[in-house]
């Protein structure tokens, strides 16, 4: 059985690599800075990442910071989680990251700065109130230790 989807990709620069998986590393795909950007500290700013996508109907990405993003650049994503749904599509839709800078810093072509996942939407929800829980109580917020 075959579970690969399409993902329709219009690229708006041509000096950024191709998306791709990182062979054997995770399922997460890196996104490419479009164009070099000079940013102060205290400058916020939207990273065009040089491409627009058409999502399967039904599914939404989760746009987030690589892990090295702050230790290497000093920047923010400054709504912790992008979220973008199926019907962000069109040409002029590009993916971007909104950053706010810690440090004077640079990005240039190519480096990567984020990371996507598409997941299908959340199904259908229905709240049933209650006034007891049957799971175990783990102890409350920040309850697995210190270590």
């Amino acid at each position: 059985m075959n579970n690969t989807e399409t993902i329709r990709i219009k690229y708006h620069s041509d000096k950024i690599e191709k998306l791709r998986y990182i062979d054997g590393k995770s399922d997460w795909i890196d996104l490419r800075v479009a164009s070099d950007v000079v940013l102060k500290k205290g400058d916020f700013k939207l990273i065009d990442m040089g491409v627009s996508m058409q999502l399967p109907k039904g599914y939404e990405m989760l746009l987030v910071a690589r892990s090295s993003t702050f230790k290497n650049f000093g920047l923010i994503q400054t709504n912790a989680m992008g979220v973008i749904d199926e019907t962000y599509c069109g040409d002029d839709d590009h993916i971007m990251m909104p950053v706010y800078a810690t440090r004077d810093t640079e990005v240039h072509v190519n480096d990567r700065i984020c990371q996507f996942r598409i997941i299908k939407h959340q199904p259908a929800i229905n709240f049933e109130e209650t006034d007891r829980l049957s799971g175990e109580s783990r102890g409350g917020f920040g309850s697995t230790g210190v270590n």
